[in-house]
């Protein structure tokens, strides 16, 4: 049996808090949504700049504050909002395994953010790691790359280079990798008829949610930012992906097709060329 989600009031406007999605939405229109990763958390409770009219949040004031022409026109103003362990105590306690007592002593970040991670990326200045095919990475945003341990030959996989590679739905990237090379490496996508051999397909995350505590230190957001919502892991796995069920399934059918149009009419050119008639040679 679903239990009934906590309801919270904004401007005249009932909204319902889903933890599960970290996310208030409108109690007679949900796709309205007020994400958490988006208000700013001050501890004992979150504040965010709400519209009036859209009734939704504003992020560039939610970010940079109201000014007095806002507050004239009445269309802006300020909400604070309950932190989670007060919104709602028994979903919190749910998710994160923990008791009423503890939650009463702790802040939502404390409760739902991996303390000795924390400490770890830090204070400790340790990056996250991924493993592809057996070989481990280190997630280094500042350098825009998954670096390679132990490999300092190789280029690793730069997230500029595989920018076409991402899915925003999934957010995540599937390459071409080189296991051998440790590099991203595309095939010749123009002349393919076959699947690689030397190459696998590998699935993982965007590099926000690999190490969002570096992307926000690189796009100057507050250090702690989305990691409420996120969570905070330094361990990650890639995915094997089987090239059948990536995009080359299709391009290898095309250029055998092409190859094969291209074949009959070379044959077709070929069959109705004049036969050239033969040339008397000079007399000796």
């Amino acid at each position: 049996m679903e239990r009934e989600l906590p309801e919270i009031e904004i401007e005249g406007t009932q909204y319902l808090f889903d933890i599960d999605q970290m996310a208030l939405f409108e109690k007679v229109r949900p796709d309205y949504r007020v994400l958490l990763e988006d208000m700013k958390d001050c501890g004992t409770h979150y504040e965010f700049v709400y519209d009036r009219n859209s009734k939704r949040l504003d992020e560039s004031k939610t970010t940079y504050g109201i000014d007095a022409s806002d507050i004239a026109n009445e269309i802006f103003t300020t909400v604070r909002i309950p932190r989670i362990s007060d919104m709602d105590p028994l979903g919190i306690c749910r998710k994160y395994n923990c008791s009423p007592d503890a939650i009463g002593h702790m802040t939502d970040f404390e409760i739902m953010v991996d303390q000795k991670a924390f400490d770890l990326r830090i204070n400790k200045g340790l990056l996250p790691t991924i493993e592809i095919a057996g070989h481990t990475f280190y997630v280094d945003v500042r350098m825009d790359k998954l670096r390679p341990k132990d490999d300092f030959l190789s280029q690793g996989i730069v997230f500029s280079d595989i920018e076409s590679y991402y899915d925003g739905d999934k957010r995540t990237y599937t390459i071409p990798y080189n296991p051998k090379t440790h590099e991203f490496q595309e095939p010749d996508y123009n002349s393919i008829k076959a699947y690689p051999k030397d190459l696998i397909a590998v699935e993982f995350p965007s590099e926000r949610l690999l190490d969002r505590i570096g992307w926000n230190r690189k796009y100057g957001l507050d250090i702690s930012h989305g990691l409420v919502k996120q969570g905070l892991k330094l361990q990650f796995t890639a995915k094997n992906v089987p090239w059948e069920k990536t995009f080359l399934v299709d391009l290898i059918k095309s250029n055998l097709k092409t190859e094969k149009r291209l074949k009959k009419a070379t044959e077709k050119q070929l069959s109705i060329q004049p036969k050239q008639s033969k040339q008397k040679g000079r007399k000796m």
